[in-house]
């Protein structure tokens, strides 16, 4: 039997939000490994991620739009207000946390915020190589919730291997989001799909 849409199941389906990506940035630690492990030393400025190539990428890989997240560490009282008005300008929304010296502000602000996803409609995509979040990102996973993990693959930590089983997916900052403008100097196991040449001419 063929049952018409009311007008009333029009305006319904009309009204329905748009489903959305929540993009988690963790400043901090993309900051550090890019650093430490990958350059070990401080990042020049051209170094450093486009952000905006980062919320280009999040807003491509699922098609949908997003709500990106920028945590960043206030606990010593003072906000880097350029970078600030930078990721204002780009859409982010930063989230600027304060603490004391024993509490990991950044890594509980994410954790919080994982938490609070985990009631609401949407698909989220962190951007960490953090294994304190491993938790949070496994009880995100299922009943149709797409969760992605984006970082320098050869830096995460080995406990998300485990969650791709479950349907994390993960996603290379420099391969997939291009968030560089400049080839960093990394050693990494390349997919053969992925090799270019050219780039090591």
């Amino acid at each position: 039997m063929f049952i018409e849409n009311t007008p009333a199941d029009h305006a319904s389906q009309e009204l329905a939000p748009a489903r959305k990506t929540y993009l988690i940035i963790d400043g901090e630690n993309i900051d550090a490994t890019l650093g430490m492990n990958v350059l070990g030393r401080r990042p020049a400025p051209d170094e450093r991620p486009r952000w905006d190539r980062i919320t280009g990428f999040a807003r491509e890989v699922w098609d949908q739009e997003v709500v990106p997240l920028f945590f960043l560490n206030a606990s010593g009282g003072q906000m880097p207000m350029p970078f600030i008005q930078a990721l204002l300008a780009m859409g982010y929304k930063p989230i600027p946390l304060a603490g004391d010296a024993t509490e990991k502000v950044v890594d509980i602000g994410i954790q919080r915020m994982l938490d609070a996803l985990a009631g609401r409609e949407g698909d989220v995509l962190l951007a960490s190589h953090d294994g304190d979040f491993l938790p949070q990102m496994e009880s995100l996973l299922g009943a149709g919730r797409r969760v992605g993990l984006l970082a320098f693959r050869e830096f995460v930590n080995a406990h998300f291997a485990e969650l791709t089983a479950r349907g994390l997916e993960t996603f290379d900052l420099e391969a997939d989001a291009n968030a560089f403008t400049t080839m960093l100097p990394r050693i990494r196991i390349i997919p053969l799909e992925e090799f270019d040449p050219l780039r090591y001419l």
